[in-house]
């Protein structure tokens, strides 16, 4: 045991591994086990390990990998951390997110600062204790931690990582750690449940020193009985530490799911603390009160990118939710291909009640979020534009209404004659490579009687990520032609909007990410607004006639 740590500590830990296949949902179930565990008093936090070289998500594809999420200190990391952030309602930091580069990086910068004093630096115990290490920082001051480990038991990607969690489970007290393993339980064609994956993936995690204490079946609807029973018979858990989680229209009712179950009392008991619970009567009831609040109607919302997958604006999507749950409607997403608005294919585009333009990089599709700003700014469609759709509506602004044809962002145009986005002089200078970049939270000033003043009605303290700032030559001149900058951090433009459209608003950052159920973002609680005003005035208009 590391001789640096303390047992009298006292932090619950929870692991979650998950076997069979990727992507059957460990981040949610982890996430509801602590959001109900949150809602019994409980001070909980989490931590994500990525078992991949990259030192972050920071320059991955969306498209292969979901968006990036980005945490207050400008961590860029696995959108999964969002799903924590969101269901715990708490924000994290890079120390909350571990991955196989971080790791081996600090290993090895240490190797080559003579830290080792000659040692041979190895996996065991190099890397294992460092990895220890980040996963004990990171629960200090809190109640209880999850982790979950990313990817599935048996790849060699992750082996150093269950390594160090068998030699966690053995050095930490016995009711101090849960290990929960997430499988696949699927159906035969006669409709039997399944179990040989279960067994083979709980083989594969033994295999390596790894017992589960709880065991969850992903499937398309709850175990049954005899199914819960032969599970707990052949991979050795008691029947009551076998848990559903089934499919549900609804990732944020999976806590409501789970709970049903039972999961919360049961880890409760066995990591020793039901006593220091709240009384059933006492707990937090306003996630379920949130989540399943009445919903009357719709609204159809366009988000113009370039990736036909939800996890690449899943930020997007949930905040959108959260608006939607704010104004007891449901809230359609409609994706528009920005690259077919290229060829004029408007018919969805058309057809919403408003238009998102979502943050991201590179040049695809450019033109197609233009045409898409310019058809919600001339059509007085409520718009929001998100970072590069901030940075897009000044371009469309510039071209539209101040003539300059070949306005464009030097980002995406090195030779544009008209930079109305470029690097500010004080970013000239800087060559690293993400050197450029503003990440993480920062306070936006905004300017009173606004239309920002209005939603945010208080601090705007938002998320960062980009290179390219509004040009300051050209900000006096769009004002004077009815542009107006609303929020600024310094000489930096972050609000934009115009006071004679009924919504229309841009902002430099990504409010996205710290929206939450029950505390939606206020830009996009606007949004869902406006399309329902514009919507009943339609309507209106449609009776008149």
């Amino acid at each position: 045991m590391p001789t640096d740590y303390d047992p009298s500590l006292g932090n619950k830990f929870i692991f979650v591994t998950g076997g069979v296949m990727s992507g059957l949902g460990k981040g949610i179930t982890a996430a509801s086990t602590g959001r109900l565990l949150a809602n019994a008093g409980f001070d909980v936090t989490a931590v994500k390990i990525d078992p991949y070289l990259n030192v972050d998500a920071g320059t991955m594809n969306p498209f292969q990998h979901g968006e990036v999420y980005v945490l207050k200190d400008g961590g860029e990391v696995d959108l999964d951390l969002g799903n924590y952030e969101r269901f715990l309602d708490i924000d994290m930091t890079s120390d909350h997110n571990i991955t196989t580069g971080k790791t081996f990086q600090h290993v090895i910068q240490k190797e080559r600062d003579g830290d080792y004093l000659g040692k041979t630096v190895q996996i065991i115990p190099h890397i294992t204790d460092d990895i220890k290490r980040r996963i004990r920082e990171a629960a200090a001051g809190h109640d209880i931690c999850i982790v979950e480990i990313g990817g599935t038991v048996g790849d060699i990607e992750g082996m150093a990582f269950l390594e160090a969690i068998r030699q966690f489970v053995h050095e930490q007290p016995a009711d101090d750690v849960l290990l929960t393993h997430v499988t696949l339980v699927p159906y035969s064609k006669n409709g039997e449940q399944k179990t040989k994956p279960t067994q083979h993936s709980v083989k594969e995690l033994r295999s390596i020193g790894l017992q589960p204490d709880i065991l969850v079946g992903r499937c398309d609807d709850r175990l049954y009985p005899e199914t819960k029973e032969k599970i707990a018979l052949f991979c050795d858990v008691p029947t009551d530490a076998v848990f559903s989680n089934p499919d549900v229209e609804d990732i944020y009712h999976v806590p409501l799911m789970v709970e049903d179950e039972g999961l919360d009392e049961y880890v409760m008991d066995q990591l020793g603390i039901a006593g220091d619970a709240l009384a059933p009567s006492e707990r937090d009831n306003s996630w379920r009160e949130i989540v399943t609040g009445d919903v009357e109607g719709a609204v159809d919302i366009a988000l113009v990118g370039k990736y036909e997958l939800e996890d690449a604006y899943l930020s997007v999507h949930e905040a959108l939710k959260h608006a939607g749950l704010e104004h007891g409607v449901d809230v359609n997403v409609e994706w528009v291909n920005a690259e077919e608005l290229d060829a004029g294919h408007r018919e969805r585009l058309e057809a919403a009640d408003g238009v998102v333009v979502p943050g991201g990089f590179g040049s695809r599709g450019t033109e197609g979020k233009i045409e898409a700003i310019r058809y919600a700014r001339e059509n007085n469609v409520p718009y929001l534009g998100l970072c590069l759709g901030f940075q897009l509506a000044v371009v469309e602004y510039a071209r539209s209404v101040l003539g300059l044809s070949t306005a464009h962002s030097a980002e995406l145009d090195e030779h544009t004659p008209n930079p109305v986005i470029d690097l500010l002089p004080d970013q000239a200078d800087i060559d690293e490579m993400g050197g450029t970049m503003r990440l993480g939270s920062y306070e936006t000033e905004i300017e009173p009687e606004t239309l920002a003043d209005e939603l945010y009605d208080g601090p705007c303290i938002e998320r960062h990520r980009h290179r390219y700032e509004v040009n300051p030559n050209y900000i006096a001149q769009m004002e004077e032609n009815g542009l107006r900058f609303s929020g600024r951090v310094g000489n930096r433009m972050e609000i934009l909007e115009l006071p004679e459209h009924p919504f229309f608003l841009g902002t430099q950052f990504h409010p996205e990410f710290r929206s939450r159920p029950g505390r939606a973002s206020p830009p996009f609680v606007g949004l869902i607004e406006a399309t329902l005003e514009r919507r009943e005035t339609i309507l209106q208009e449609g009776v008149s006639n």
